[in-house]
């Protein structure tokens, strides 16, 4: 059996709170929500992580497992998607003046590579 390989499906420890089932082949702007239960328009930022795809597979598990644990402290996170083909992070959620720097700084403690790569703050 090939270790290098990554278990289908999301580890339960890794899911955010809501259920977020992800299809593969779905486009991201099919996935991504633009406005919240309420109505109100969403933010959205994006996140590059260099070679993580590269990594050993014990070195992506604890990347996401760290990433899932800071977005899951974080009330007003609606959507997260981890594209490991593109080693891209994209998470939408209901504006907070700071909120997405917060998030961004708290990755970059153990994922010292990540580099915000866009954002929308409508």
């Amino acid at each position: 059996m090939d270790r290098r390989r990554l278990p289908r499906g999301p580890r339960p420890e890794c899911r955010l709170r809501h259920g977020l089932q992800v299809q593969p082949g779905v486009p991201l702007w099919k996935l991504a929500p633009t406005r919240d239960a309420s109505g109100k328009l969403l933010c959205d930022f994006m996140v590059l992580i260099p070679r993580l795809k590269t990594r050993q597979p014990a070195d992506i598990g604890t990347a996401q497992n760290w990433i899932a644990g800071v977005l899951n402290q974080h009330k007003e996170v609606v959507f997260a998607n981890m594209d490991l083909k593109l080693n891209v992070l994209w998470v939408s959620h209901r504006y907070r003046a700071g909120l997405m720097l917060e998030i961004v700084s708290a990755i970059r403690l153990r994922v010292p590579e990540a580099v915000l790569v866009a954002h929308n703050t409508r």
